[in-house]
């Protein structure tokens, strides 16, 4: 646990003027994510998750409510996106955080002047679209999740289900951007060739094997110049935030498109994320150590090994769905697995040293993808490839309904939540989409 990050910001006993905030699952006032939102006039704009309502940080700063470098950091947060504070860096983002963390507390030095504004600065969440946190330049995605890789190495090398440089290197492949979608957002069933061994020719068609895949997202903070790389003891400065991200994938185009150069028309549909920005030091009291390799495995490469004693995340993870028959029943979405961000092989500070070694410049608002984090356990398996053994053994749900892979008018939730003894639980709200057949003016966004 990164102690030397945490203050009064994680004081359990802190609460909020904003009554909705103390006992949120999600947003308490020890959270306090950046969020792009708009209101009824229309107009995107940065704000806060506090409980069921959302600070607005352009009303803020026009109320005068910060100053000095806060105030700079304040309105690099206010505008339409938040790629201007994700480059400003730790410190006035921190910096930020405490003000902020000081405006909402029921006992801090400016909640008599702050409170009474509440009609202007808040907005009821619900009442409030959220947009993507930033523009985002580039996507990659990892193949961090070691139980995930294994699961789906072994249905072709059973024998040797690793690549030879898995244990070596976080192994990646770059994502398309461009359909990067918010929370809510419907998804298209996507269309490509698709071969199965039963058929001798290709064909061209929607997916048949449409799935999800459990993951964590980081944005990128502070970049790096072109041609200089980042040191694994400089990685973490540049992380701005953490999301949920579900990376949709195809899986029958994806097998048969996928040699020599891995995913593309498999993958590039669609990438869902949570469309809240949970920052580093939020995520303070939930650092741990990264997990200690198994005997025998090698050990990294130096520009790989970190001094860090707390560079991984105690997160834990859950998918669920929602079918029509569960709809129909009147039944909640039903959970499908839990696991936990422990799981990854390699850390996303890791992620970010081999993503920059060779020269490649990250920018503000980067999107980084962890890879699927299943768990080691049956009850933990972040994909319906893995939970149905390819499709070969579908899975049951509550309604009598049975799933191989997604069908048209299921809708996927994904949730995540960091607990410890001693400090407030926090969340990161939801990352939900639901397939259509395709996209419609009614349906799409």
């Amino acid at each position: 646990m990164k102690e030397s990050m945490i203050d009064a910001t994680h004081d359990p006993r802190r609460q909020s003027w904003v009554e909705s905030a103390n006992g949120h699952p999600d947003f308490p006032i020890q959270n306090l994510p950046f969020v792009i939102f708009s209101a009824r006039d229309g107009t995107p704009r940065g704000g806060v998750a506090i409980g069921d309502e959302i600070l607005d940080l352009r009303q803020a700063c026009a109320a005068g409510l910060f100053s000095g470098d806060v105030a700079d950091a304040a309105e690099a947060a206010g505008g339409p996106q938040l790629n201007p504070l994700f480059a400003l860096g730790a410190k006035p983002r921190q910096a930020l955080r405490a003000a902020l963390s000081d405006l909402l507390a029921a006992d801090g030095h400016a909640r008599t002047r702050v409170q009474p504004m509440a009609p202007v600065l808040l907005h009821k969440l619900a009442d409030c679209r959220l947009h993507l946190p930033a523009r985002i330049g580039d996507y990659t995605d990892f193949f961090a999740g070691i139980h995930h890789a294994t699961n789906t190495g072994r249905m072709l090398r059973p024998d040797s289900p690793l690549p030879p440089n898995y244990k070596h290197m976080p192994i990646g492949y770059h994502g398309r951007a461009s359909t990067v979608v918010p929370s809510g957002a419907p998804i298209q069933r996507p269309s490509g060739q698709r071969k199965p061994s039963s058929e001798t020719e290709p064909s061209f068609g929607p997916s048949r094997y449409l799935d999800y895949e459990l993951e964590l997202g980081a944005f990128i903070g502070p970049g790096n110049a072109r041609g200089t790389p980042i040191p694994i003891t400089e990685a973490e400065d540049h992380i701005a935030g953490l999301c949920l991200l579900n990376d949709w994938s195809a899986r029958d185009i994806q097998a048969w498109e996928f040699q020599p150069l891995g995913p593309f028309l498999a993958k590039s549909f669609a990438t869902t994320i949570s469309p809240v920005v949970v920052t580093p030091e939020a995520l303070a009291p939930f650092r741990i150590p990264q997990p200690e390799r198994p005997d025998g495995d090698p050990r990294p490469l130096d520009y790989l090994v970190s001094t860090s004693l707390d560079c991984a995340f105690e997160i834990t993870l859950e998918v669920l769905i929602h079918t029509a028959g569960l709809k129909e029943q009147g039944k909640p979405p039903q959970r499908l697995a839990r696991s936990n961000a422990r799981h990854l092989y390699w850390t996303i500070g890791q992620m970010i040293t081999h993503h920059a070694c060779g020269g490649c410049n990250l920018e503000p608002g980067d999107l980084i993808g962890t890879g699927t984090i299943s768990a080691p356990t049956a009850d933990g398996l972040g994909s319906l490839l893995e939970l149905t053994r390819g499709g070969r053994e579908p899975v049951t749900l509550a309604s009598g309904e049975t799933r191989r892979f997604l069908e048209d008018g299921d809708e996927v939730i994904m949730r995540a939540s960091c607990t410890r003894d001693g400090f407030v639980s926090i969340g990161f709200g939801e990352c939900r989409g639901q397939i259509v057949a395709e996209l419609t003016s009614e349906t799409g966004r």
